[in-house]
């Protein structure tokens, strides 16, 4: 799929012949031709249809991988190796070399693991990592092109939210050119917030650099294809296919070959929370690194005598136009249980009680979830990164609690209401039927939480009685705040006086 995209777009995107286009990619012509045709047939039978060089760029290739022969040296093998190679260096450094352990060794060790691979393939790498951190290398520095290329890298950052220290992650993107930065916090480093921070960094330059560079994270490469091929991600690919640039992997441990700044991460990370690590919310530190990064870009910079964001507007010319934004989303099926809930990622999300027993759609993003039944959204939550957590809404059980109410009081649903579990303990303890109708009736009338908050503060100021859902439901209903267009005309304030009256007599 990947060669399939990278000749299609020398092509039609950059103009070059066959010939150019297999000395390139150092492919058969023949090849080149068969993936020309193919996108040739396939335009012409889907004419009709927009997005057809999209479209066709997103098609999966299929392999027959039956009698493909397994390879020894994967990328989860290398991490093994070096960091074991590690543990040696830590035990010369601590004065324990009898303990270091030698090829034979670690041999051993991946067969315990059950890694079949032979002395050979590991004496060799490991000859290979070796010559590799004692030879020092020489930096090439580039002279970037406006619009040619930009890069990428994820990074670490730990906050105090909320009082409670977190681990987040920060996707940073780079202009070669312009040295513009941007960057955002995501809860995980997964497929789609790799996607998702491509589609906002795009979103915000309005355009699609040329090419993209990646170092080896694992959201851009799917596996290693011997020693020095990579095979992307699906969610690269689709990102490829919909804006239309191209890629480059820089070699393993090889951060210095972007050709540009291999330490961005870094840079953001030390300049925006380096001073400042507590917040209340993950949305406040999204705020303040928006807020800092501004700065950043506003400095000017010795080399040009300029900011990056000057320089940005002036290479904003020579980007590629930008499609609509990617949908950004995982769709799975699941079964609702017994509880009214759907599992995933260890915690469990609410949906509405009638649908028990029933499959329904699921729309994941990295933030949200969007649960559908046929066509209808049935149910809305916001992701919870926690393990094992109910996340779950009151009003999905109102006809439940309606026949048992005295599972209401100690219900999971009721411990997560917040402000709803608050009114409960301190007016309907002793009446949980009356609560629940009360609940039934905000559900009806699409009553939220801070009407009835306010509501209940009127009745608190206004009586001494005990409040009753009969008088909360009766102050919604007449709605008494409701203002009176016209204030001055003798009606308006017979009416008036006739709407105060009523409230007083409900309080």
């Amino acid at each position: 799929m990947y060669t399939k995209q990278e000749i299609i777009l020398k092509k039609y995107r950059e103009g070059k012949s066959q010939r150019e286009i297999s000395r390139e990619l150092n492919i058969s012509r023949t090849t080149v031709k068969k993936y020309l045709e193919s996108y040739e047939m396939y335009k012409k039978r889907e004419q009709d249809k927009g997005g057809v060089l999209i479209n066709y760029l997103n098609q999966p290739l299929k392999y027959d991988s039956s009698k493909r022969e397994k390879r020894r040296l994967t990328r989860e093998v290398q991490e093994i190796i070096d960091s074991l190679l590690e543990e040696n260096r830590q035990k010369a450094k601590e004065g324990i070399r009898k303990q270091i352990l030698k090829k034979r060794d670690i041999l051993e060790i991946l067969w315990e693991r059950g890694y079949e691979i032979g002395y050979t393939t590991v004496c060799n790498y490991i000859r290979e990592r070796e010559q590799m951190s004692g030879v020092k290398e020489a930096y090439i520095r580039q002279e970037p092109q406006k619009g040619d290329s930009c890069e990428f890298d994820w990074g670490e950052v730990k906050l105090m939210i909320g009082g409670k220290r977190t681990k987040v992650y920060m996707s940073v993107f780079t202009s070669a050119y312009s040295n513009y930065r941007y960057a955002g916090l995501y809860q995980r480093e997964d497929s789609l917030s790799f996607m998702e921070s491509h589609v906002s960094f795009i979103a915000h330059v309005r355009g699609v650099y040329r090419e993209m560079v990646y170092d080896n994270m694992r959201v851009a490469v799917s596996r290693f294809v011997g020693k020095k091929e990579k095979e992307p991600t699906r969610a690269l690919l689709q990102l490829r296919g919909h804006y239309q640039f191209t890629h480059r992997f820089c070699n393993a441990y090889r951060g210095n070959e972007k050709g540009h700044v291999e330490r961005s991460v870094e840079y953001v990370r030390r300049k925006v929370f380096g001073m400042r690590i507590e917040f209340e919310t993950l949305e406040d530190a999204r705020s303040y690194l928006k807020e800092r990064l501004e700065k950043i870009n506003g400095t000017i910079q010795q080399l040009t005598g300029k900011t990056a964001k000057q320089m940005l507007e002036e290479e904003r010319r020579a980007l590629l136009p930008a499609n609509t934004p990617l949908a950004c989303s995982e769709s799975v099926e699941l079964r609702v249980d017994k509880y009214s809930t759907i599992s995933y990622g260890t915690n469990r999300y609410s949906v509405p009680e009638h649908l028990v027993g029933k499959f329904i759609h699921a729309k994941i993003y990295s933030n949200k979830l969007e649960m559908y039944y046929g066509n209808d959204l049935v149910s809305f939550h916001q992701r919870h990164y926690g393990r094992y957590q109910w996340i779950v809404k009151l009003d999905h059980y109102l006809n439940t609690f309606r026949v048992k109410p005295g599972a209401l009081a100690g219900s999971v649903a009721l411990a997560r209401s917040g402000y709803l579990k608050e009114i409960y303990e301190q007016f309907f303890k002793e009446t949980p039927r009356d609560f629940i109708d009360l609940l039934h009736y905000c559900s009806k009338h699409k009553i939220d939480g801070e009407s009835l908050e306010m509501s209940v503060n009127r009745l608190m100021e206004h009586t001494s009685g005990k409040i009753t859902g009969e008088k909360l439901m009766a102050l919604l209903g007449n709605k008494p705040e409701v203002s009176v267009p016209v204030a001055d005309s003798e009606t308006a304030r017979r009416a008036k006086e006739q709407l105060q009256q009523v409230a007083q007599m409900l309080l």
